[in-house]
């Protein structure tokens, strides 16, 4: 199906409110026990859009469009659209607020394994990844809607809502400082072992694998070393000795050796942590997810952060790029087949999953996106991404009882090792059943990068395919008809029984996913040098015709002739002025330049005859 970004966010914002939105109050994902992560999805489906996409853009009433308007208007006229956006910030922050005043990010019923009363309080990386972005997207609509209103009671409410997320945004950044980590492991140990299996494609012996790998991560390991030093963990102790092997990233949640952070307030800069100190393939890409939106040129632009929260900001541009160049390098590792292209990926604790084949795949897109995407590893990743959809039974059937229909329903499942330890419980687990929006968000990724209109055309074609498996997994019946996500609607067969409530973890991101497809579209077409040199050879003909068909023109006769001959000249100037920035446009006006050209030839022809 194709991708209608405007079309199709405006059916979520019409779901959502009829799902969430009674009349007089919002209803919650979790109403007795609070999740910040559901709690920040389910307000990132209406939030991310109004500060992501103009269109949809709600703190100025003058500005808001008719059918935004229309699809809004049960919560009130565009004129109290900015109020009722206040109001959901103002719910959200009581409802993760704890008994303290604190910002709490407790996972809740996210948790799998039968949490305590303790547990349920845990928090994960996924917690800070998402609250940073709600708190970003929150001060850029504050911002923009303390603009456009008159000093009174909303102003006042919206001083005092900035503050609140402001505070929480540095919880967040701390948390999600004190959550990364460097583990070190033997060559020979197990994890040792695994690693290097899964980088040497060539059968090279273990040395030279370890020896082009040394070289290949030096930089990363010197910064590391160097630079990285707030909330430093004591596992990175052997990151010195370069005969050790290593990896960084994001654990599930702080670690418990993480550093204290001096000069923050919050009692997350100081609480200890409990998670085990090891990366987490999964909370890594979340992580870097988030941060992205952190580092993006707009937050510096618009001056939402303070000093203090510029120093973490830097603090985490350092190990987003660090952990970017990291994983990335090991995805194209070698110089014949990419580990990435070994699929599936196997993590140095010898787990082996389709899924984290996409969760490197995405980490090398962003890291694309950053530096300079060459052509050829855009088309490999174009034929990682088409083995993972069919390997995911996204463009291909599932079979009876399907190992890979697991992928989605219930989802793979990561073991949160150091959980245990809150109140002698059960070690917990995360569930994570998103690989088709992440399938979808990487192509379109990918395809924004592709300036090769064949690998463009592919990337967009398994977007349209992914999306159209999407739709189908899309609530039939409930009151959240029109969200997601109900995997019975394509895996029935296989014993998926049909959901009837929200999932706001994939409907957020699918928002993400039609996001992504809008910068696309809003972006100028790509400059494909084929087109470009045809609309050049198109445009010079046209000149050449347009001057040779002047020259037999009486320039005293004002006929219609010399009228149509300056239209053929505006079309010609026009598409001179296209030429670098839309070659298909110049290729439009010349081809109607000339064929404007041809009917005034025709036309002599004829008159000639009749004289």
């Amino acid at each position: 199906m194709r991708i209608q970004p405007r079309e199709q966010l405006l059916d979520v914002w019409r779901a959502l409110l009829a799902a969430c939105w009674d009349g007089q109050h919002w209803r919650w994902g979790q109403q007795a026990d609070t999740n910040s992560i559901s709690d920040s999805e389910q307000l990132l489906c209406l939030l991310y859009p109004t500060t992501e996409i103009d269109i949809f853009a709600l703190a100025d009433p003058d500005r808001i469009q008719g059918d935004v308007a229309g699809v809004l208007e049960p919560t009130g006229k565009k004129g109290r659209l900015g109020g009722f956006v206040v109001s959901l910030l103002e719910q959200y922050l009581e409802r993760n607020t704890d008994e303290h005043g604190e910002p709490s990010f407790a996972a809740g019923n996210y948790l799998r394994g039968e949490p305590t009363a303790g547990q349920r309080r845990i928090e994960v990386v996924t917690s800070y990844s998402m609250s940073l972005t709600v708190c970003l997207s929150g001060l850029r609509f504050l911002q923009a809607c303390r603009a456009e209103t008159r000093s009174g009671e909303l102003t006042d409410r919206i001083d005092a809502l900035s503050a609140r997320l402001s505070a929480r945004l540095t919880a967040a950044m701390t948390g999600l400082i004190r959550s990364f980590v460097v583990a070190t492991t033997h060559p020979n140990s197990p994890a040792g072992q695994a690693m290097l299996g899964m980088l040497n494609q060539d059968g090279q012996p273990d040395r030279v694998i370890q020896s082009d790998l040394r070289r290949s991560l030096d930089r990363v390991r010197t910064l590391l070393l160097g630079d990285v030093t707030l909330g430093w963990t004591a596992s990175a102790v052997e990151l010195d000795d370069d005969t050790m092997l290593f990896e960084c990233g994001w654990s599930w949640g702080v670690v418990h050796d993480a550093a204290e952070i001096d000069g923050i307030d919050a009692r997350i800069a100081h609480r200890g942590g409990i998670a085990d100190p090891r990366p987490h393939l999964y909370f890594t890409v979340i992580a870097l997810d988030a941060i992205n939106n952190l580092v993006a040129p707009r937050i510096d632009e618009l001056g939402l952060l303070n000093e203090q929260q510029m120093q973490l900001a830097q603090a985490l541009r350092l190990r987003w790029e660090l952990a970017q160049h990291y994983w990335s390098t090991l995805a194209r590792f070698g110089s014949g087949r990419w580990p990435l292209e070994d699929i599936p990926w196997r993590t140095s604790d010898g787990l082996e999953s389709d899924y984290f084949s996409l969760l490197v795949s995405a980490v090398l897109i962003q890291d694309l996106t950053v530096g300079t995407a060459p052509d050829d590893d855009l088309k490999r990743a174009v034929k990682v991404f088409e083995e993972l959809a069919a390997r995911g039974r996204i463009t291909r059937k599932a079979t009876r009882d399907d190992p890979a229909v697991g992928l989605h329903t219930p989802g793979v499942r990561l073991t949160l090792s150091g959980s245990e330890s809150v109140d002698d419980g059960p070690v917990l687990h995360w569930e994570v059943s998103d690989f088709a929006p992440t399938l979808l968000r990487q192509a379109l990724r990918a395809a924004g990068l592709s300036s090769n209109v064949d690998t463009r055309d592919q990337l967009m074609e398994l977007a349209k395919s992914v999306m159209d498996h999407l739709d189908r997994r899309m609530l039939r019946s409930g009151a959240a008809t029109g969200l997601w996500d109900d995997p019975s609607g394509v895996f029935g067969d296989d014993g998926a029984s049909v959901a009837t409530k929200p999932s706001w973890s994939i409907t957020e991101r699918v928002v993400e996913c039609l996001i992504a497809a809008e910068r696309i579209y809003r972006e100028p077409p790509p400059q494909l040098p084929e087109l470009q040199r045809m609309a050049r050879n198109l445009l010079t003909i046209a000149e050449h015709s347009y001057g040779q068909t002047k020259l037999g023109v009486d320039l005293d006769d004002r006929s219609a002739s010399l009228t149509m001959l300056d239209h053929v000249a505006a079309r010609i100037d026009a598409a001179r002025q296209q030429l670098h920035r839309n070659p298909a446009t110049t290729f439009v006006h010349a081809l109607d330049a000339l064929r404007d050209l041809e009917q005034l030839s025709i036309a002599r022809r004829d008159a000639s005859r009749g004289d």
